[in-house]
């Protein structure tokens, strides 16, 4: 005679519930393949806009600005010079300190 009092019972149940790897890992590797293909494509147009060469249209409007632009940078190099001159200057000219200890 056998006792079922205090004894466990294994119950596996098959099915029901349960995740699959298979699956997510090819969500993974779909998602992964469409993240890299975007950034490919997100690339090239990008960098066709930045290769784009200006039109005419664009020029017609910034015809003046090209010219003052022209103007800030003579006034410009014209300051450089001038600095260049007074370096000059300052470097061929005598120290007025007269050292010390001589």
């Amino acid at each position: 005679m056998r006792l079922k009092f205090f004894k466990r019972e294994k119950k596996f149940k098959k099915g029901g519930f349960h995740t699959n790897p298979d699956i997510s890992w090819e969500i993974v590797l779909y998602l992964a393949f469409a993240l890299i293909v975007a950034s490919f494509v997100f690339g090239f147009f990008l960098l066709k806009e930045i290769g784009k060469e200006p039109g005419a249209s664009e020029l017609s409007g910034r015809g003046q600005a090209k010219i003052i632009e022209k103007e800030r940078i003579d006034r410009a190099l014209d300051y450089f010079a001038e600095r260049e001159k007074k370096s000059v200057e300052i470097l061929n000219s005598p120290s007025p300190i007269v050292d010390p200890s001589r």
